[in-house]
């Protein structure tokens, strides 16, 4: 009997069926041979016994993980959260598991995120990278490395993203056919992919029109709703208010609409309102929220497949698999009020 606090071992299970602890091993493992009753009797014993087997250790003897390390850049917000389940999805579809790590919102800990992914030998990485910085660190360390949602090397990276331009594009048309003239841009950032490709598609659509883009209308914000919802307050108390207004994420389309409650806009009479990222509460409220629609549980999947697929052919050229976001018009967009 092994006591409660001590974790049964191979050579414990070995002792309970009365065999030699490479007999276990291999009636465990299937690699090797060992007699029908052999192998049931060794089942029998570690299934009594408790025993799971050490992944690590295996690991290390082997040289080769069946682990997928996974980092993301929040998982307060759906979008990763449900990539991280579709990363998870596809890793078991396979007989991998994941190891997650989450920045919290910051990328400041990315490398050292990378850090612990190497030193745990998984046997490649998931990242929603802030920068390169990760992704060149991965590299120098031979450990394959896929970006999703944002690409910084194209190059040397295989990568999963949306087409951030033409849903970008494509909502931007939709306020102006509704008849919307001053349709406002609220964006985190530009410096990635993501922001800087959903900020073009927003130019190219009012300039496909003839409109110049108006800079008082492309308003930055910062990372959270709380900012959002402080940024956007402004923006709407300003005499020259934006009859519709575009949020460049499913966070900032909540700031959005928290202010518009707050300050009485009506959505959609007083105020148009559509999002890139849907998000659950968007089906909830009245009226559900116009938004483009990113998979990110397919995003994830897609991601890992691509990831499994380099470590399986190492040598074949960066791949960027570009995902289709399809906008859903819902209540919260109509004509302007005249």
């Amino acid at each position: 009997m092994i006591p409660p606090e001590k974790r049964a071992t191979i050579r414990d299970v070995a002792v309970a069926a009365g065999v030699s602890q490479s007999t276990a091993s291999r009636a465990l493992t299937g690699r090797g041979y060992a007699a029908e009753a052999v192998r049931e009797r060794v089942q029998e014993a570690a299934h009594q016994l408790g025993y799971v087997p050490d992944a690590m250790a295996r690991h290390l003897k082997q040289r080769v993980s069946r682990s997928v390390g996974v980092l993301v850049h929040d998982l307060r917000n759906s979008f990763y959260a449900d990539l991280a389940a579709g990363a998870g999805n596809a890793a078991r579809a396979r007989g991998y598991t994941i190891t997650l790590t989450d920045l919290g919102g910051g990328a400041t800990d990315e490398v050292e995120g990378a850090e612990a992914f190497v030193a745990m030998r998984v046997a490649g990485v998931v990242v929603t990278p802030g920068s390169a910085a990760i992704t060149d660190y991965l590299g120098r360390h031979r450990v394959p490395s896929v970006e999703v949602d944002r690409q910084f090397a194209p190059a040397t990276c295989d990568a999963v993203v949306v087409d951030n331009r033409k849903a970008a594009r494509e909502v931007t048309e939709h306020l102006l056919d509704l008849g919307h003239r001053r349709v406002a841009l609220l964006i985190d950032e530009t410096d990635w992919t993501t922001g800087r490709e959903r900020y073009e598609g927003y130019c190219t659509a009012l300039e496909a029109r003839g409109l110049e883009v108006d800079r008082g209308l492309v308003v930055a914000s910062g990372w959270d709703v709380a900012a959002a919802k402080a940024t956007a307050t402004t923006l709407f108390a300003s005499p020259a208010r934006p009859t519709a207004l575009f949020a460049a994420n499913n966070v900032l389309a909540e700031g959005a609409w928290r202010a518009a409650a707050d300050m009485g806009l009506h959505i959609p009479s007083d105020l148009s309102l559509a999002s890139f990222d849907d998000a659950p509460w968007m089906t909830m409220v009245t009226p559900t929220v116009t938004a483009v629609v990113q998979d990110s549980v397919a995003v994830g999947e897609a991601a890992v497949t691509r990831l499994l697929d380099r470590i399986e052919d190492p040598a074949a050229p960066p791949r960027t698999v570009v995902l289709a976001a399809p906008l859903t018009v819902r209540g919260s967009t109509a004509p302007p009020a005249s």
